[in-house]
């Protein structure tokens, strides 16, 4: 399982549907331009596909306006998937619909099904050793314990952490880049949840630039902060700059775009 946090074979993506200008918000930005998003969206996809990687495009959900942020609606592991149930109303058909698709790829797909529990992947971070769950606005106690428990069979630990107030996912301020280093905004290094683990923190003021992901030997980061970009350089990473300046309007980042696993002969 060496390097499963961060290098994949396969990763899931789903075309933005013109309902997105109808997408979720924490604070009004103004509203998305379809046509740069989906711009942007198939430089992301371009940008997975050049690590050698086989990106699966599904159709836009014209129901789901936030549905092109497939990561929250799964967990993908090396032993099976757990989908998810989204702390959002609106997004609860989401998972559902992924499901079919994981079931394709996995012999083994959990369900988080407990009517008091709520979880979205926007809220974990899977390093090499253990699997770290933000509480959030999104993700309750209930949630954490019953993932927990389904994935213990298949040998993972979960972790659970807090979110900091305000901030909408635990992955908004936090992103792993290899076996030992998290990239991380001071709000959340702060609280501790990091210890043992190397830290580079994101720029004063560009505290969106931690939502990155590492896939294979490249870190895809949001365009737009140099501070976070020269210091990840400095570090000796591979980058890759992805306009993200629509989906930034609707709390998304680099992560919420993909589903990412290594597919099994």
């Amino acid at each position: 399982m060496s390097d499963r946090s961060y290098r994949f074979t396969h990763a899931i993506t789903r075309k933005p549907a013109a309902s997105i200008i109808a997408g979720l918000r924490a604070v009004d930005t103004g509203t998305p331009d379809l046509a740069l998003m989906q711009a942007h969206h198939a430089a992301y996809i371009a940008a997975l596909r050049a690590t050698g990687a086989t990106v699966i495009e599904l159709d836009a959900l014209d129901a789901y306006p936030d549905s092109v942020f497939v990561e929250d609606t799964a967990l993908c592991l090396p032993s099976g998937a757990v989908t998810m149930r989204p702390g959002a109303p609106s997004r609860l058909g989401e998972a559902a619909e992924m499901a079919p698709h994981l079931e394709a790829l996995y012999a083994d797909v959990k369900r988080i099904s407990g009517p008091d529990s709520f979880i979205e992947a926007g809220d974990i971070l899977m390093t090499e050793t253990e699997i770290l769950v933000g509480r959030s606005a999104r993700t309750n106690a209930a949630g954490i314990a019953e993932l927990a428990a389904l994935v213990a069979p298949w040998g993972e630990t979960v972790r659970e952490v807090h979110t900091p107030p305000g901030v909408l996912h635990f992955k908004t301020d936090c992103s792993l880049l290899d076996a030992e280093t998290i990239l991380a905004t001071r709000r959340l290094s702060a609280t501790g949840c990091f210890t043992g683990y190397r830290l580079i923190d994101v720029a004063e003021g560009e505290e969106a630039a931690a939502n990155t992901i590492r896939f294979n030997d490249v870190v895809l980061m949001p365009a737009g902060f140099p501070r976070t970009r020269d210091a990840l350089l400095a570090a000796g990473y591979d980058l890759r700059e992805i306009g993200n300046s629509e989906c930034a309007k609707l709390d998304g980042g680099m992560s919420c775009l993909s589903l990412r696993f290594t597919s099994k002969p």
